[in-house]
C-alpha cells in the first residue's frame, strides 16, 4: 500500500490539489528514476506536466518527506539547465518507494 504524500504550501487545498500533485509526483519519479539528465522542456514533453510544475515537483524530491533524494543540475547552454534525479538507496540497496 502506497503511503499518502504530504503536500503543503500557502495555496495548497487538498481537495483541489492532492490528486494532481500526486499524479505529477509519480510521473516524474517514473521518468527520472533512470538518473538521465533532462531539461524541464524534455521532462514536460514526456510527462505532459507544465514546466513550472516539473520544476516544483523535482524540488520536492529533495525534501525528507518525499525521500530526501539528490537532484543535480547541469548547465547546458544559453541559460538552459538539465536535471538528474538520484534516488536514495535503502540499507538493502533497493530504491526507496515511499515517495
Amino acid at each position: 500500500m502506497q503511503q499518502e504524500l504530504q503536500f503543503d504550501g500557502a495555496d495548497y487545498v487538498k481537495e483541489r490539489d492532492y490528486q494532481r500533485l500526486a499524479n505529477n509526483h509519480y510521473k516524474l519519479k517514473e521518468l527520472m528514476k533512470d538518473s538521465v539528465y533532462r531539461t524541464l522542456g524534455e521532462i514536460s514533453h514526456f510527462t505532459g506536466i507544465p514546466e513550472a510544475s516539473v520544476s516544483a515537483g523535482l524540488r520536492d524530491f529533495r525534501k525528507e518527506k518525499f525521500g530526501g533524494h539528490s537532484l543535480n543540475k547541469r548547465y547546458e547552454k544559453n541559460g538552459l539547465y538539465s536535471y538528474q534525479l538520484i534516488l536514495k538507496k535503502e540499507q538493502n540497496g533497493e530504491n526507496q518507494i515511499r515517495s
